[in-house]
C-alpha cells in the first residue's frame, strides 16, 4: 500500500480503509499482511522530529487491536530506525510498516529494513540514497 501524505488530503479517507480491513479479516482469518507506506508511525518512537500525534496513534493502535502486529515493532521494541528521511530538514522517520495478521505471527523470524544499502556503506551515505 501506499498512503498519501496529509497535503493530498486523502491520509484520513486511506487510514480509515486500512483500518476498516484490519477490522474485519477475522471474517476471513487467514494469514495476511498488511504491507507499505502508511505515512503514519509511533509518536516518539518512529520520528526524530515530532510530527505523529494523536491521529496516528489511534491509527497504530487501531490495527494493533484488530489483532495486527507491526512485524518490526514486534522485534525491535523501542528501536530508532527510519525508513525516509525529509529532503528539507535531514530528519529521519519510520513510515513503512508491515501488518501480520495473529494467524501469520507465529511464523516470524526476523525482519529488517533495507533499502540504498550497500556493504561497508555509513549512516550519511545510506542517508543519501
Amino acid at each position: 500500500m501506499h498512503i498519501p501524505n496529509y497535503v493530498s488530503g486523502l491520509k484520513g479517507d486511506f487510514h480509515a480503509g486500512v483500518l476498516g480491513a484490519a477490522q474485519h479479516w477475522h471474517w476471513r482469518g487467514g494469514p495476511a499482511m498488511l504491507i507499505g507506506d502508511t505515512n503514519m508511525g509511533l509518536p516518539g518512537v518512529d520520528e526524530e522530529t515530532l510530527v505523529f500525534g494523536a491521529r496516528a496513534l489511534r491509527l497504530m493502535r487501531g490495527v494493533e487491536e484488530a489483532e495486527w502486529t507491526d512485524a518490526f515493532r514486534s522485534l525491535h521494541a523501542q528501536r530508532h530506525e527510519f525508513t525516509w528521511y525529509s529532503p528539507n530538514g535531514g530528519n529521519g522517520f519510520r513510515l513503512d510498516e508491515a501488518f501480520l495478521y495473529r494467524s501469520l505471527m507465529p511464523r516470524l523470524r526476523a525482519t529488517r529494513d533495507e533499502w540504498g544499502s550497500c556493504e561497508g556503506s555509513d549512516g550519511e551515505e545510506r542517508r543519501a540514497r
